[in-house]
């Protein structure tokens, strides 16, 4: 059977964060100005990381890819939302609905062993110091991003697959500003239990590895931090984390308050809010958390500038 006769619905509509045109338009500017400086941060951490031969290590391998996702969450949600806060009708085609979905889910999926690989290669670096170069092999940082990526692929694949055998009969209206999988599930007219357990299952076990990973290696080098005897040395390492512990925290906050509840317990205004913070806010902050608070960061923006500067003086 045709999927559109199965599911009644050949779109959806999304009804946004609010029917207030004052407040669309507000929330217009706000989102459009976190959406460039986005773009233009997230872009710019690639190109520094790209260009910059220092900054050619593990660390900043696995950050670019990090920057690289944020910018692709960005763009899968923001345009369409800033589209929808100003025109009055606010369709989706079913295929477009899906395939927001799946990015939303593969996205959130890598970035979260993304982090956790962020987190082991900071336990190699302050526990294990003088193998770092050999544990942490070009070899093994490509197959690391390559699993993550696949593992991100294939949840959001089944994931998606088991949504989309779902029936929406009664309504098409989306009460949200995203095709999330809480929101599309409220429209189902059918049982969804099952769907509902398989996404718990893969959303949790996610989360899971990825925290005991981030655990462990943040308890290893509490022990190995405080065995140092120097000051100077202490905080040395704990700045090398800060940046991480702060990027980890936010990202996870967020995504437990959405993902790991029942369905039941969906309240449109508190997930609309965690919705925004992490697909919207998040993808702005982490390249200020990761640039502001990093001096080599700062030092490789400043030698690039200086470069360009000295080409310009050569011409």
């Amino acid at each position: 059977m045709d999927r559109r006769n199965n599911t009644h619905v050949s779109d959806f509509i999304l009804m946004g964060l609010t029917e207030s045109e004052e407040i669309q338009l507000v929330l217009f500017i706000i989102f459009l100005i976190i959406y460039l400086v986005s773009v233009q941060g997230n872009t710019g951490m690639i190109l520094i990381i790209h260009l910059d031969l220092q900054l050619h290590t593990p660390m900043y391998f696995f950050l670019s890819h990090l920057s690289f996702l944020d910018l692709t969450y960005s763009t899968a949600i923001t345009p369409k939302t800033l589209q929808n806060l100003l025109t009055s009708t606010k369709h989706i085609s079913y295929i477009s609905c899906f395939t927001q979905m799946y990015f939303l889910i593969f996205l959130g999926t890598v970035e979260c062993f993304l982090l956790s690989l962020m987190a082991y290669d900071r336990y190699v670096a302050i526990c294990n110091p003088l193998h770092y170069s050999v544990v942490m092999s070009k070899r093994l940082c490509y197959s690391l991003i390559f699993g993550s990526y696949f593992i991100g692929f294939t949840n959001s694949m089944i994931n998606v697959l088991f949504m989309s055998r779902l029936d929406f009969c009664d309504s098409n209206v989306i009460h949200h500003f995203l095709c999330d999988t809480s929101p599309i599930l409220d429209l189902s007219c059918t049982d969804t239990r099952g769907v509902e357990i398989t996404i718990f299952i893969f959303a949790g076990s996610t989360l899971m590895v990825s925290l005991i990973t981030i655990s462990v290696s943040y308890l290893s080098i509490l022990t190995t931090v405080l065995k140092i005897t120097s000051t100077s040395g202490k905080r040395k390492a704990f700045s090398t984390c800060a940046s991480h512990l702060l990027g980890v925290t936010i990202f996870y906050g967020t995504t437990i308050f959405t993902y790991l509840k029942p369905r039941k317990s969906y309240t449109l205004g508190k997930d609309q809010v965690a919705s925004v913070f992490y697909t919207i806010v998040i993808p702005m902050l982490n390249p200020l958390i990761y640039s502001l608070r990093n001096k080599e960061v700062k030092n490789a923006l400043k030698r690039l500038m200086q470069k360009r500067l000295d080409f310009r003086q050569l011409k």
